[in-house]
């Protein structure tokens, strides 16, 4: 049986002695990104946290949703205000969420962890990468300017029969498949402190992720780079050899006529040698 979060040890460590301003842990929600989004436009500080034990309705990029069993995976999302950085670069959130979980699963769990280009955590290294976690940021407007919501979902117990259904693209893993004996509470405080240095670090340097280092933080963990790959853009799909992520965050692909696209937004499929 799968020990749940306990709310009073997190609001101690995250917002007593922590960098956070509010945080509440709910059993069972839609979607933790819904919640906060609402609670965002009506108010809500910068830096307040929502957990649940259970989603069930679970949102990803292109619509996608997902349910997963109560307690088995860690599904957190954060308000956040950044007033130091310009609103062209709020884009680099979901990004910088992801520098953060790559790195506490490699530091904390010992699982090879890689990031798939914009939003996704794969775990596993070789020809057996799958979907870990994945991220979600949405801006929400607020009286106060725009706020940005950032969504973590991570597979922390799920066994194969256990995993979510429904995210598309990679077949789905968890860090207890990989290996890694996981205590969520321990794993959220590790998680949420290291966003909250990520997220410091980017705004003192108003959002120059070039002067932070975190651009080159973030490539070094983004196992897109290199990879053949098929950018699905509605119809359109790009393919080619991703090379490079830039300042703007965006995807740097290499076309087979040497010419580089940068892409904003779009699915990214690693394809397979042939």
């Amino acid at each position: 049986m799968v020990a749940l979060l306990d709310e009073a040890e997190l609001r101690r460590r995250l917002v007593d002695e922590g960098p956070y301003a509010k945080l509440d842990v709910v059993t069972v929600t839609g979607s933790t990104n819904t919640d906060l989004s609402a609670a965002a436009a009506a108010g809500a500080p910068d830096r307040t946290l929502l957990f649940a034990e259970e989603q069930q309705a679970g949102r990803g990029r292109m619509r996608r949703t997902w349910i997963s069993p109560r307690g088995y995976g860690l599904h957190v999302s954060a308000v956040l205000r950044p007033a130091s950085v310009p609103q062209g670069a709020l884009g680099w959130l979901p990004l910088l969420a992801g520098i953060a979980l790559a790195e506490v699963v490699r530091d904390a769990c010992g699982v090879p962890a890689a990031l798939k280009w914009p939003n996704d955590l794969l775990l596993g290294g070789g020809d057996a990468w799958r979907k870990g976690a994945g991220i979600l940021a949405e801006a929400v407007s607020t009286a106060d300017g725009v706020a940005i919501v950032v969504g973590i979902g991570v597979n922390v117990h799920h066994g194969p029969g256990e995993l979510p259904t429904g995210a598309g693209g990679l077949p789905a893993t968890s860090l207890a498949e990989q290996g890694a004996d996981v205590d969520r509470q321990e794993f959220a405080v590790r998680l949420l402190t290291a966003l909250a240095a990520v997220d410091d670090l980017w705004r003192e340097h108003a959002g120059d992720v070039l002067a932070s280092g975190l651009l080159d933080r973030y490539q070094r963990l983004c196992g897109t780079l290199g990879q053949q790959v098929r950018v699905e853009l509605g119809g359109n799909d790009l393919l080619g050899t991703a090379t490079g992520i830039d300042a703007d965050g965006r995807l740097l692909v290499r076309g087979a006529d040497g010419a580089g696209t940068p892409v904003s937004a779009g699915d990214v499929v690693h394809l397979r040698p042939r």
